[in-house]
């Protein structure tokens, strides 16, 4: 199967958080995870903000993002999404941040996985539904 995967999925792979189970299903050799260029200093600064509440040790989330920074997600850039997601984000009041997500989802004829609450229950219930996917309904191995 083919994703694209948030950071709010992507950090599940290394901290113990709810969800993190079906995060990892996703890591199977069967998939094919994309993301947006966003994703890397999006991860980076969650991580950050978990040093910086000390949930983890500096040493700890350097660790993690050099880990992160070689894992085999394909990446896209935000050129060819940005109108997409400006119009996304202006006509349902998510953000532009969010929507470069589902935009590249939608451009690549896949689903979006998120752990990302709001944004999911704000979009669930439209014609977008086929393009995004809430991480708890990954199906465990």
């Amino acid at each position: 199967m083919r994703y694209v995967i948030d950071a709010s999925v992507a950090v599940k792979w290394y901290i113990p958080e709810i969800f993190e189970r079906e995060a990892s299903c996703l890591l199977s050799t069967a998939n094919r995870l994309h993301v947006p260029e966003l994703l890397l200093p999006e991860f980076a600064n969650i991580i950050w903000k978990k040093v910086r509440r000390g949930e983890l040790t500096s040493s700890e989330g350097n660790e993690i993002v050099e880990v992160h920074q070689r894992s085999t997600l394909t990446i896209h850039s935000h050129r060819r999404l940005l109108r997409s997601a400006f119009l996304g984000a202006s006509s349902t009041g998510q953000t532009v941040y969010d929507w470069i997500y589902l935009a590249l989802a939608v451009s690549l004829s896949c689903e979006m996985v998120t752990a990302d609450e709001r944004f999911y229950n704000a979009l669930k219930d439209t014609e977008l539904a086929g393009n995004l996917k809430w991480i708890g309904d990954i199906a465990l191995n």
